[in-house]
């Protein structure tokens, strides 16, 4: 919600998709989230530049491997570093900045087969939360997005949201975002 408050372009077009999609008096059902181009790329966008975890769950190697020049000793911890993996220039184009159109004509998820968005993990330790985040995730956005409008509390402008994060085993925002919803 935040990257879209403080992109209001970006929320007017996934708005613009939902009521496209489902009307100007419908319901937001699961069936509908498959139809939401636009709405599943922002979410996929929100978990790569915000996984919920920034180092995933530590792996151990099982032998000696050389990897990029450096050698991992057996039974080394291994930490994987998704925060950064989702700003890698190498990998996304302007990885900084939130741009859903970047997922719009690929077909890179985040459910463990592409390892540049893993927010999740991949694997045998792939997060048993999964399933159920990927249906929700989705499903809640649409509902919220398509029942009210938001403006942020206080008067503020949505260009001056603070969208810095304070670090710890989950990233959040450093400030919490305070936004007021208005019926649709």
């Amino acid at each position: 919600m935040a990257e879209l408050i403080h992109s209001p372009k970006k929320l007017l077009k996934v708005r613009k998709e939902l009521e496209e999609s489902l009307g100007k008096n419908g319901e937001v059902e699961e069936s509908h989230i498959s139809k939401l181009p636009y709405l599943n790329a922002i979410v996929k966008e929100t978990l790569r530049l915000h996984p919920p975890a920034p180092f995933l769950v530590p792996h151990k190697a099982n032998d000696d491997v050389e990897l990029g020049g450096f050698t991992v000793p057996k039974s080394a911890q291994i930490l994987i570093n998704v925060w950064s993996i989702g700003r890698d220039s190498s990998v996304w184009a302007n990885p900084k900045s939130f741009e859903p159109e970047r997922f719009l004509d690929t077909e890179i998820d985040f459910k463990g087969k592409n390892f540049e968005l893993i927010p999740f993990g991949s694997g045998r330790r792939i997060c048993p939360g999964l399933p159920l985040a990927s249906r929700t995730l989705n499903f809640m956005l649409a509902s919220l997005l398509y029942h009210f409008n938001w403006k942020v509390a206080n008067e503020m402008n949505p260009e001056d949201i603070d969208m810095s994060y304070s670090y710890g085993i989950t990233l959040h925002k450093a400030q919490p975002l305070f936004l007021v919803p208005i019926k649709v």
